[in-house]
């Protein structure tokens, strides 16, 4: 697991040496409308492996990570004649990666892929680590499986394309995993304006933020123990997206996860004796950042509802969270009352301006 992730700017060369050892039947490559245009013709004009394979383009978006898109992608390997010795190389952000990796770990009951992620979120989260899927009925990430991908090209030669948004939304998982890590990498990110970052810059960047995930993942990889550590911000976080999906406005996931972290930073300051004026100067960061997830008090049932439904939890009736004790002092297989979860979204609107 440790050596399917490469990061290079090499990204054509790296598919065509992939494929030299692969030696599949045929390649299929997923994009979506926008990695169709953006990031397929740069691959395309160096790579004889991708020039000729089958393309299969998905619609963008998270709200199109479901079954019907997983579905198209099945019947067009299908109905191009895909066998078990073809391979996949998703090439996109997360919508794509995610769904593009779990067709392959079924069809056929499974064949080779390759994630070359597009999106700098994408890159530090989705297409690193083995978890694939989709969001189903209503949930994110409700159906899935654990595969690994037979590699992992990291670059950042695509991220000109996207937008502040976009490279914000990434950064919200870099900071996820300083946080697990420790305070010289979280202080370094936080004097870094993402906007800003170089290219060779950002891949240095990248080895080091992306090793963390890694490195976690080696050692626990179907999520039994310290992989746990992961899910900081994600049980708030997820639930956040999932309200705002049903609010018919998504918002980007590494926004959700930084709203989240702020929320766990305070039911760590609360359980477990984060320190406040930490919590608090990274939620200023954030709020600064990426603004606020704007809630009221009417939406603390829902919010709490989607966490009950978190697949991190162990009984239906706790709501599991990872919390810390300190920059990188994790505490794992922590729960919190409803109380508690108000409690904290409370402070969380104080603390993100929204009273």
């Amino acid at each position: 697991m440790e050596n399917n992730v490469v990061f290079t700017n090499c990204v054509a060369e790296a598919i065509d040496r992939i494929a030299e050892t692969i030696k599949p039947t045929k390649t299929f490559v997923v994009v979506d409308e926008n990695t169709m245009s953006a990031a397929l013709p740069v691959v395309s004009h160096d790579s004889a492996t991708i020039k000729d394979a089958f393309v299969i383009m998905v619609k963008p978006g998270d709200e199109n990570k479901n079954l019907e898109s997983l579905s198209y992608i099945w019947q067009q390997l299908g109905d191009a004649g895909a066998t078990r010795h073809s391979m996949l190389v998703n090439l996109g952000g997360g919508v794509v990666t995610d769904m593009g990796a779990f067709a392959a770990a079924t069809f056929k009951r499974g064949i080779r892929f390759v994630n070359v992620p597009t999106t700098l979120l994408a890159a530090v989260d989705a297409s690193v680590g083995g978890k694939t899927g989709i969001n189903f009925n209503g949930l994110k990430n409700e159906i899935g499986a654990f595969k690994n991908a037979d590699q992992v090209i990291v670059s950042s030669i695509f991220f000109n394309t996207l937008s502040a948004t976009e490279m914000r939304s990434g950064y919200g998982e870099m900071l996820k995993h300083a946080l697990i890590k420790g305070p010289d990498m979280l202080n370094d990110l936080m004097r870094q304006d993402v906007l800003e970052v170089g290219s060779e810059r950002m891949l240095d960047l990248l080895k080091e933020n992306v090793g963390v995930k890694q490195d976690i993942v080696f050692q626990d990889p179907t999520e039994k123990g310290l992989r746990k550590a992961l899910n900081l911000g994600h049980t708030t976080g997820h639930a956040f997206e999932s309200l705002a999906l049903k609010r018919n406005s998504p918002i980007p996931h590494g926004y959700a996860v930084a709203y989240g972290l702020v929320v766990e930073l305070i039911l760590s300051v609360m359980q477990k004796g984060f320190p406040t004026e930490t919590m608090r100067r990274i939620a200023g960061y954030i709020y600064e950042n990426y603004r606020a997830f704007a809630i009221t008090c009417n939406d603390y049932d829902e919010l709490i509802g989607f966490m009950k439904h978190d697949k991190k939890n162990v009984d239906a009736s706790e709501i599991n969270f990872t919390l810390l004790h300190d920059v990188g002092v994790l505490a794992l297989d922590s729960t919190a009352s409803v109380k508690e979860i108000e409690a904290a979204l409370d402070i969380y609107r104080d603390v993100m301006h929204l009273d």
